[in-house]
């Protein structure tokens, strides 16, 4: 790209709102401003740039292999320009900007997670900030961290991956569960007939634990396997699988009947959850602050 302007980051602005609503007709009111206004934005980009980011007519819209890349960048761009003013606004004696977080999927229901308080003390410091949340995968979360599109990220990361800081923050309980149309729902507990039925029942496993449920299930493979809580949920509800799940999520369909949880007393696993932010990078002042409020009941992992 040319000498970049304040012009051009506008339009970089407006090309990651067009992505992230699906279209130009759907970024209108994001953006307050017409289709027509937006097509004329995406067309004097598309020429600053040199290339075509996108396809849109009849088909609908659709990135190119161009737009894609370029997405990803502008992402970049865009948090590095939050992190400049969060970074300067502190010599004007306050904290703003917006802080981009990532989290794993489900995790509102634990009651032992320290985030609900810190987004309250952190707000409760008067902050003129923006809080954009992530949900994602571990591998997503870990991604997004590395390559500056989220300043933080809180979740379960078995594999550690170079280049970034992890920081123990609480440990989330898990147990091994079946729905109520499972043969061994009606099983009488911790009986070698239900670790029988236990060993031969088909089972689905979470892909970034899935070394680990089977070697506490003594299970060769698993039958099904999914990159997130809620849809290990859905296939144990099924009847047709068991699988781990943690207390606090599973806990409503055990009130209700629809699942048991199966040997409480040796398949009770603790997963610890942590903080991950890329390694080296100067923390801006907001992020400082934000972690502050985690560690308020955390400790550090090393």
């Amino acid at each position: 790209m040319k000498q970049l302007h304040d012009v051009d980051l506008k339009l970089v602005r407006v090309f990651v709102a067009v992505v992230r609503h699906g279209g130009f007709s759907a970024a209108q009111a994001a953006l307050n401003v017409s289709q027509s206004t937006i097509s004329e934005q995406m067309t004097t980009l598309e020429g600053r740039l040199g290339l075509t980011l996108c396809e849109r007519g009849r088909g609908g819209f659709r990135l190119t292999e161009h737009g894609h890349a370029t997405y990803e960048a502008a992402q970049r761009l865009l948090l590095a320009v939050e992190s400049f003013c969060m970074d300067t606004s502190i010599l004007a004696q306050r904290i703003s900007g917006r802080l981009q977080l990532g989290l794993i999927d489900n995790t509102v229901t634990d009651e032992a997670s320290p985030l609900p308080a810190a987004l309250q003390r952190f707000v409760a410091l008067g902050h003129d900030v923006q809080i954009d949340i992530y949900i994602g995968s571990p591998a997503e979360l870990e991604a997004r961290v590395l390559d500056g599109r989220l300043h933080v990220a809180i979740g379960h990361f078995p594999l550690q991956v170079a280049g970034l800081d992890y920081s123990l923050l609480y440990d989330e309980a898990d147990g091994l569960f079946c729905g109520k149309d499972h043969p061994l729902h009606a099983t009488q507990q911790e009986s070698d007939a239900q670790q029988e039925l236990i060993s031969t029942s088909r089972v689905v496993a979470r892909a970034f634990l899935q070394e680990r449920d089977l070697r506490l299930l003594k299970a060769r493979a698993a039958s099904a396997t999914v990159d997130n809580v809620e849809a290990q949920a859905i296939l144990i509800l099924s009847g047709a699988y068991i699988g781990f799940l943690p207390l606090h999520y599973a806990q409503r369909w055990v009130d209700s009947g629809r699942m048991r949880r199966l040997r409480p007393q040796s398949l009770e696993t603790r997963w610890p959850f942590t903080v991950v932010t890329r390694r080296g990078m100067a923390m801006p002042a907001l992020l400082r602050a934000f972690i502050d409020g985690l560690r308020f009941r955390g400790t550090t992992a090393r």
